[in-house]
């Protein structure tokens, strides 16, 4: 057992409740589909956010978890073509629903601790 940062290195929840560990390579998400163990497991990470995303995300087989763990920063969701925006705050949180375009929008700098479920990720640019 030993410490590890969570911005280099994720965690795969699994739905047999075990937990391990998936170092993040520059690839990660382009080749997130053949990442061994992530077919029906939640992946826990934590993100800098230092400047607006440039680019939407969007996860099509389940919900996402995001906590602002310091910083304040806008999550901005695409619902049908329009765009809704979620302030957070330091310690807050909220879902982003199964399938909805998100991208974020930083007032203050910080760290977002993610929880969701990777399988099928989508990037697309703003």
């Amino acid at each position: 057992m030993s410490s590890f940062d969570p911005s280099r290195t994720y965690v795969c929840l699994a739905p047999s409740g075990g937990a391990s560990t998936i170092e993040v390579t520059p690839d990660f998400w382009a080749t997130i589909h053949e990442q061994a163990g992530l077919a029906e497991g939640r992946l826990v990470a934590a993100f800098r956010c230092d400047e607006d995303w440039g680019h939407w995300e969007m996860h099509p087989h389940g919900e996402e978890i995001l906590v602002l763990l310091s910083g304040k920063l806008t999550m901005v969701f695409d619902e049908n073509g329009r765009e809704h925006p979620v302030v957070l705050e330091e310690g807050r949180a909220c879902v982003v629903p199964r399938g909805v375009w998100h991208r974020a929008i930083v007032h203050a700098p910080g760290k977002l601790l993610g929880i969701t479920y990777g399988r099928g990720t989508e990037h697309r640019r703003r």
